[in-house]
């Protein structure tokens, strides 16, 4: 995995104020430095506040605007209290990233009550959390964006993450819903689905079930937090003014 960013399509974001959550590694560092480089000023959220911060070093080393928020985004008042923070800061909001995530794996048999927990409750909850706290500024400017990392798993399911795949795929329901519901506000929902990607998540699983993977993948090769970063950018762009309700799949033509 690389740490160079370099996004592939080119959009002024200049004047948006962006709240990216799980910033502080993987893809979330990404999709911060991806809309910061096209000028978008973001808030780096993570549970860890150390790595929330490099990731905004990152950005002010690239030339944008970042602030960094610690934040557990299963704690609604913290929620509520890090989006205020944010309003209050940069006066608008104009783009959620729920990029927070984490993963639990076991199979169904042998998953402990605290592993489907867990699971549900920072991909699902902390979603919902998130997008109920920033819709009710959201909805006051114009052309506003919600974009949700979802994953394959939620659309194809996949052995060991009976956890993952059912928050993911609740990921997926909550965005179509949400869509229709702040559509007449001009916000636009969407969701993003990686496959694999090159992450330190996605290295937890080993070389060889990586190697199988990527035989599998029609594309032939992982993803790189950069082609879900590049997907990110294009909702949070004009370019995805009328799209709204809709799951983008980033994963090399693997859920086919």
């Amino acid at each position: 995995m690389t740490d160079a960013v370099s996004p592939r399509m080119t959009t002024d974001l200049s004047g948006r104020v962006a709240i990216v959550t799980g910033a502080g590694r993987g893809i979330g560092r990404c999709i911060s430095r991806t809309l910061a480089r096209c000028a978008a000023t973001i808030a780096c959220v993570d549970v860890n506040l150390a790595a929330a911060e490099e990731t905004v070093s990152l950005i002010h080393a690239d030339g944008g605007q970042a602030a960094a928020f610690a934040c557990d985004v299963t704690n609604s008042d913290q929620v509520n209290a890090v989006v205020d923070a944010v309003v209050q800061q940069y006066q608008e909001l104009h783009i959620l990233v729920n990029n927070a995530g984490i993963t639990r794996d076991g199979l169904l048999l042998r998953m402990k009550d605290e592993q489907w927990d867990a699971v549900l409750n920072v991909n699902l909850r902390g979603t919902f959390l998130f997008t109920r706290a920033a819709a009710r500024h959201l909805i006051k400017v114009g052309g506003a964006r919600i974009i949700n990392i979802a994953s394959i798993s939620g659309l194809m399911g996949n052995p060991g993450q009976a956890n993952y795949s059912a928050s993911k795929a609740g990921v997926i329901g909550f965005t179509r819903t949400v869509a229709r519901e702040l559509a007449s506000r001009q916000v636009t929902v969407n969701a993003v689905a990686p496959g694999f990607i090159a992450t330190d998540m996605a290295q937890a699983l080993g070389e060889s079930i990586l190697k199988q993977i990527q035989d599998r993948t029609p594309l032939g090769r992982l993803g790189e937090p950069q082609d879900v970063a590049d997907a990110v950018l294009f909702l949070a762009s004009p370019a995805a003014a009328f799209i709204t309700g809709t799951v983008l799949r980033v994963d090399g033509g693997l859920a086919e």
